[in-house]
């Protein structure tokens, strides 16, 4: 039990950058709110896959991971 409270403890004084903000705000202006929430979840030290379904969260990450890297190149 005292575990559970130090991990909790230990990831709500998680700070998220600006960078990593910004990177969620232009999830959000692109529609994007599915993937702005594994990037909110990720940059405060949560797990995705505690609160997203596998298939769906390894759907996001394909669509946004795997674009994301072709289109920048």
């Amino acid at each position: 039990m005292s575990q559970n409270f130090s991990d909790y403890h230990s990831s709500v004084n998680k700070k998220i950058k600006t960078e990593q903000i910004e990177q969620i705000i232009k999830a959000i202006m692109a529609g994007k709110y599915s993937w702005a929430c594994v990037l909110v979840l990720q940059f405060a030290g949560y797990n995705p896959m505690d609160y997203i379904p596998y298939r769906t969260y390894i759907r996001l990450l394909k669509t946004n991971c795997l674009l994301g890297n072709s289109q920048q190149n």
